[in-house]
């Protein structure tokens, strides 16, 4: 990881700053874990001013306080979750967004062609795509410049949170009455997690230089305070136990990556012969 860019107070005052103008109040973890751990990751990589490609922004919160830092913001989301389109929630978000410096759009065809951005970011997005997230994100790579970053945060499917749910007869899924009575007929909530080997494959994939891979502590306010601090203790001896994994990985000068394997490759790299043999 590289040297900041900016202060711990400038990151927690544009964290501050952000919650303080955000017009859903309750929905910032109220310890800002996750919006000071993301700028504090970008400002080790890029000074402000640099270009920032956020996507599945949803409320544009935790790109916010990287406008307010001074960051060239553009975020994208289609602002199709059930909460989004009531009570005017949806305008909420674009006002908020347009007021405090946030280039957003509804679609990633109105973002231009071209490697024009410093950085693209995916925070609590990738676990929530049904299908194999490969063309999403050579599209998205494709309009970042030689040099420059994917940063990634996704749940840690192995935390130590989910292995004692597991142990304890729990699910380590979201609960289902949840998942059961969802609004609206597709559900957009978590359906393939991560582990630390999962992220390390997607970037090998993706033929992308992995800067840093790391557990990172984004959904404490989940687990009860009493049991917080035995929490972070077991997870500083265990980092893989940590609730998130964050990645930043550099596009390489002359990237080309694959959009699809031919047959001897699916097989060396599946260890497949056939998709039939998924079922088996």
């Amino acid at each position: 990881m590289g040297t900041p860019t900016v202060t711990e107070a400038q990151l927690r005052q544009a964290c501050a700053e952000a919650l303080a103008r955000f017009p859903f109040p309750g929905y910032f973890d109220p310890e800002l874990a996750g919006h000071l751990s993301i700028a504090r990751t970008v400002a080790c990589y890029l000074s402000p001013g640099s270009r920032l490609l956020d996507f599945g922004a949803g409320a544009a919160d935790k790109t916010a306080p990287l406008a307010v830092l001074g960051y060239r913001c553009t975020a994208v989301d289609d602002l199709g979750d059930e909460w989004h389109l009531r009570g005017g929630s949806r305008q909420k978000i674009l006002d908020f967004a347009h007021d405090i410096g946030i280039d957003y759009l509804t679609s990633l065809a109105d973002v231009p062609a071209g490697e024009a951005f410093d950085m693209v970011m995916l925070h609590d997005v990738l676990e929530e795509l049904h299908d194999s997230p490969r063309h999403l994100l050579i599209d998205l790579l494709s309009r970042v410049r030689p040099g420059g970053y994917l940063f990634v945060t996704v749940p840690n499917h192995v935390n130590l949170r989910k292995r004692m749910a597991v142990l304890l007869g729990r699910t380590n899924n979201p609960r289902f009455e949840v998942f059961y009575w969802y609004p609206g007929d597709r559900w957009r909530g978590p359906v393939r997690e991560y582990t630390r080997g999962d992220c390390a494959g997607l970037a090998d994939a993706l033929d992308l230089e992995v800067v840093e891979l790391t557990g990172a502590h984004h959904m404490l306010s989940q687990v009860p305070r009493r049991l917080r601090s035995a929490y972070r203790a077991v997870s500083r001896l265990m980092p893989n136990t940590r609730d998130t994994w964050s990645m930043v990985a550099r596009k390489r000068v002359g990237w080309a990556p694959k959009a699809d394997l031919d047959r001897d490759e699916f097989r060396r790299v599946t260890g497949l012969t056939s998709w039939g043999e998924l079922g088996e």
